[in-house]
């Protein structure tokens, strides 16, 4: 299990922004090197757990409980055979794309260690929303989004650090239920 890519986003104008002064943070990027990670504060006030990452509607989007989004690039390659076209690492706006690691099926609580410092925790699955839709382009995109039942996870920051392209991805914990990031969407 590891991780393929770190991705930031910058604050962009797009006609399908929903954020303040029609700009959005969505249109993630692979970026080289070491970024740190770290809890951005409560919702509404902290934007992304990651450093030069902009999150640009804070009321519904950031905050330490949404601090870090991850997805499976399997699931990206899944969507890219359905939707015919290719999604580059960090297409749905994560901060971090995985291989060989399960994210809708983590458990609500898991813990991971990505790279030797970093500890995330699982909190949800992500919400689709017009500007996620505006974003892919994709008639009906949150509906088919959200039938699939693989939305990805949100994580919190319990140890920050530095993550970069390429760490391990440990589980270091799973709580004692069956909660899945899936079965919570």
């Amino acid at each position: 299990m590891k991780l393929l890519s770190v991705n930031l986003g910058r604050a962009e104008a797009a006609p399908y922004a929903e954020g303040p002064g029609g700009v959005t943070g969505i249109g993630k990027r692979p970026v080289d090197g070491p970024v740190r990670v770290s809890a951005p504060g409560p919702q509404g006030i902290g934007g992304s757990g990651l450093a030069g990452d902009a999150v640009c509607k804070l009321e519904h989007h950031g905050g330490d409980d949404q601090a870090v989004y991850a997805m499976a690039r399997e699931d990206l390659d899944e969507w890219e055979r359905e939707l015919g076209r290719t999604l580059a690492d960090g297409a749905f706006g994560e901060n971090l794309t995985t291989r060989g690691l399960d994210v809708s099926g983590a458990l609500i609580g898991e813990r991971w260690r990505v790279g030797p410092e970093v500890v995330l925790e699982i909190t949800s699955g992500r919400i689709p929303c017009r500007t996620f839709q505006g974003h892919m382009d994709e008639k009906g995109w949150v509906k088919r989004f959200t039938q699939r039942g693989a939305p990805g996870a949100h994580l919190r920051v319990i140890v920050p650090g530095e993550v970069r392209a390429g760490d391990a991805v440990e589980i270091v914990h799973r709580p004692g239920h069956d909660v899945t990031v899936a079965l919570q969407f």
